[in-house]
């Protein structure tokens, strides 16, 4: 035996009886719900944009970092080689 279920339909908010009486009314009502949707849709996909963005910013940040360090060794050891080049020179070993 087949249960009988009941479905609840969805209530629009403005009647087609109300529409036809004051449409513009109406179609501003439609509008807003859009904006209003639209709006918070927005907010929603930027907070989750902005979220992995901060993430991402994050493992940059480490990146340059480690890079910076890198080039001050890197830049440490040219100098002091430059040096070493400049002393030999000048003590005749290298021309």
């Amino acid at each position: 035996m087949a249960r009988a279920t009941s479905v609840n339909p969805v209530k629009m908010p403005v009647t087609f009886k109300e529409f036809s009486k004051e449409p513009v009314k109406a179609l501003m009502f439609i509008c807003l719900v859009a904006v209003g949707y639209l709006y918070i849709d927005g907010k929603v996909s930027n907070t989750t944009q902005i979220k992995s963005q901060n993430k991402k910013i994050e493992v940059l940040e480490a990146k340059i970092d480690a890079l910076t360090s890198q080039l001050r060794k890197s830049d440490s050891t040219a100098s002091a080689l430059a040096s070493k080049i400049t002393v030999l020179q000048e003590l005749g070993k290298i021309k």
